[in-house]
């Protein structure tokens, strides 16, 4: 597995010590033998510095952590992805969006 992808997992891991996610650029990989690795973290935040030890393997897939059903989640796969000027048009929408949901649903009954 590719060194920068490694560091990118190691993001979502947060520091033991004050709960903020490390960075890409203060994990420092200092080996491998096979599937085992060697991680030296810093923490920006509370200045902690960390040895993480970690077995990575390719075969291993990503986990799907999810409250949706089977049926859902074959459902979902299935329809089209979210396309960039959606995501830009959500955002305007949040942007400007002022929480009241009793008066959005108001205005889209028809």
């Amino acid at each position: 597995m590719e060194e920068n992808s490694i560091k990118k997992l190691l993001t979502s891991i947060k520091c033991s010590a004050c709960g903020q996610h490390y960075e890409a650029g203060n994990i420092e990989v200092l080996g491998h033998r096979e599937d085992l690795w060697f991680f030296s973290v810093f923490c920006p935040a509370c200045r902690a510095h960390y040895l993480i030890v970690a077995v990575v393997t390719k075969e291993r897939g990503f986990e799907v952590v999810t409250d949706l059903t089977k049926a859902e989640l074959d459902r979902f796969r299935s329809t089209d992805r979210v396309t960039d000027d959606e995501v830009l048009e959500m955002h305007s929408f949040l942007k400007n969006f002022d929480g009241d949901f009793s008066q959005l649903f108001k205005q889209k009954q028809v």
